[in-house]
């Protein structure tokens, strides 16, 4: 055990938090995401598991230690809805009052279509699989420096 870390946080994902560097991207998955699928695609492969967590308490501990990148004027990416789908992700409000909780110039999110948002995702550095059942609860992360 350590101090001042979030006990949600794994020592695999912290592990993946400290190797990613400035501009590399950590998808943080909701329940119903191809996550194995789209982590095998990828050049690293790197899965890890939380699936007992939802994405809103691993997104508030996740910004405790990372640092999202100041360089671009949208380090956080949503899934959009599907054209025709009924669905308000209402879980959006959420990610956005803990982002601005740990990084108060936060100006929005980008939103990227959902076969988009998978290329984008076989590019991460890392997947992380929760157990959020919201649906469009997927999120990307960029990550910036420690000033």
């Amino acid at each position: 055990m350590l101090k001042n870390i979030p006990k949600i946080l794994s020592p695999d994902l912290l592990k993946v938090l400290m190797e990613m560097g400035h501009g590399d991207e950590i998808v943080v998955a909701d329940g119903n995401f191809p996550a194995a699928s789209i982590a095998r695609a990828t050049s690293t492969r790197i899965l890890i598991r939380a699936d007992g967590h939802g994405v809103p308490d691993l997104l508030d501990a996740m910004l405790t230690l990372f640092p999202l990148d100041q360089y671009v004027e949208h380090p956080v990416t949503l899934m959009q809805v599907v054209p025709g789908d009924d669905v308000k992700p209402v879980i959006w409000e959420r990610y956005r009052e803990i982002i601005k909780k740990h990084e108060p110039t936060f100006l929005g999110f980008e939103n990227m279509e959902r076969f988009a948002f998978y290329e984008r995702a076989k590019k991460a550095f890392a997947i992380v699989a929760t157990g959020e059942p919201a649906l469009y609860a997927n999120i990307i992360l960029k990550k910036g420096v420690v000033n």
